[in-house]
């Protein structure tokens, strides 16, 4: 959450110039597909974008607005994607998204919470997972045939979603990590990463998890920690250092998305793909792992003037991971990759993110939608992706369309792909 001097600057510094609502114009194939906010697209009203919600931000403090019913439903829609944000640095360096990250902690300090996201934290706090399931059951998807080390120097951090709602991902996961004959360990108390609360602006109970966790991973001694869940990637890489006024470098250990670590296997020839998988993909870039997931540099607003910030380093989106998966796939025999009209830091969001999908569904469907649109435009028979959420919501909006496209996490791909 910015701090309210530094939360002014950065709501007055924008101009309302609207770059922030396409993709960058170097990168434009068609119409159809130049925007990048999906409440901009889907609501075409000026509340519902990064600049109108900064706009807004700057009344609501200001005194001039209250969080009316109109304002939270702009604000509640955004799915946290990250494009305003990046769009906006190519021009005039505004931290857009920690601008709405900051208001909605205002509107629920105010006691502006949804129902739904209530529920997110209430679940949490009983069962130490987003959907309220037995905390016992946290591992039940754990192949019999792969056994977690006790000690190991590599740790796999599932999150709530691979535990709960797409084993598949778990499983696939610990299975390449077997086959590739790497000791790895998990955590036998893994609480939720926290991701929702974080994207809700729940920070207490966040922090909560996040200490948490943290202390768990030092507590089993490992340096790297490994993740399939773009969310929790990015919530460990980002929020907790955030959180708790850090950066990235300043965690006690470092986090890779398993792609990364597969890909730096294969480049040292410690893994191969040697089964043909005869498909034709597009690759989706998660927001968690993409645009959102460079370092975060903790730093205290100091200026030379009003426009030069000293010694801030700034998050432009280009860090995130976005090659190790198209390595990957370039590198299983049989596989076509062909990129959609946005991709990397351009990429359409899923729809899932910032709450959206448990509080609003049909929204969430809606911006799927878009994407698998889009897909299918490519000629490709299946999407691939590194996110269990992305999966979930491009599936169901695949199957809306009974256009027999498939969705699959990358770890499924891998894993038909190794003997």
């Amino acid at each position: 959450m910015l701090k309210v001097e530094e939360y002014k600057h950065q709501a007055s510094t924008c101009v309302r110039c609207s770059y922030c609502k396409m993709v960058d114009l170097n990168w434009v194939k068609s119409s159809r597909f130049s925007r990048q906010c999906p409440i901009d697209v889907r609501y075409r009203y000026n509340l519902y974008s990064g600049h109108g919600l900064l706009h807004a931000a700057l009344a609501e403090l200001d005194g001039k607005l209250d969080f009316t019913p109109k304002l939270m439903d702009a604000l509640w829609h955004c799915t946290l994607c990250g494009g305003c944000d990046i769009r906006c640095k190519r021009n005039l360096d505004v931290e857009v998204l920690q601008v709405i990250e900051t208001l909605r902690c205002r509107c629920v300090e105010q006691g502006n919470t949804l129902p739904e996201h209530k529920m997110l934290a209430a679940n949490v706090k009983k069962s130490h997972n987003i959907y309220g399931a037995a905390h016992g059951t946290r591992f039940k998807w754990m192949p019999k045939d792969v056994k977690p080390a006790a000690k190991a120097d590599i740790l796999y951090f599932v999150g709530d979603p691979s535990c709960y709602r797409h084993p598949e991902i778990a499983q696939a996961t610990v299975t390449l990590l077997s086959k590739a004959g790497i000791k790895f360990m998990v955590l036998k108390d893994e609480w939720s990463s926290g991701h929702e609360l974080f994207a809700t602006a729940q920070l207490e109970l966040a922090k909560e998890m996040a200490e948490h966790n943290i202390q768990a991973i030092k507590n089993s001694g490992v340096k790297t920690v490994i993740t399939s869940d773009a969310e929790a990637y990015k919530t460990l890489k980002v929020d907790y250092p955030k959180i708790l006024e850090k950066s990235t470098e300043d965690m006690p250990y470092t986090v890779l998305h398993i792609t990364e670590y597969i890909d730096q296997l294969m480049q040292d020839g410690k893994i191969k793909f040697n089964r043909k998988v005869a498909m034709k993909v597009t690759y989706h870039d998660p927001c968690n792992l993409g645009r959102l997931a460079d370092p975060w540099y903790h730093w205290e607003p100091k200026y030379e003037s009003p426009n030069i910030a000293v010694g801030k380093k700034w998050r432009r989106g280009y860090d995130g991971i976005y090659e190790p998966p198209r390595n990957i796939l370039k590198g299983i025999r049989g596989i076509e990759l062909i990129e959609m009209d946005r991709h990397h830091d351009n990429a359409w969001c899923c729809g899932y993110g910032g709450g959206v999908g448990v509080a609003f569904p049909d929204d969430a469907m809606w911006t799927a939608g878009e994407r698998t649109e889009e897909a299918q435009l490519t000629g490709a028979e299946a999407i691939v992706s590194c996110c269990p959420n992305c999966k979930d919501i491009l599936g169901q909006a695949a199957e809306a369309d009974s256009t027999g496209m498939k969705v699959y996490d990358i770890t499924e791909v891998m894993l038909r792909a190794i003997r």
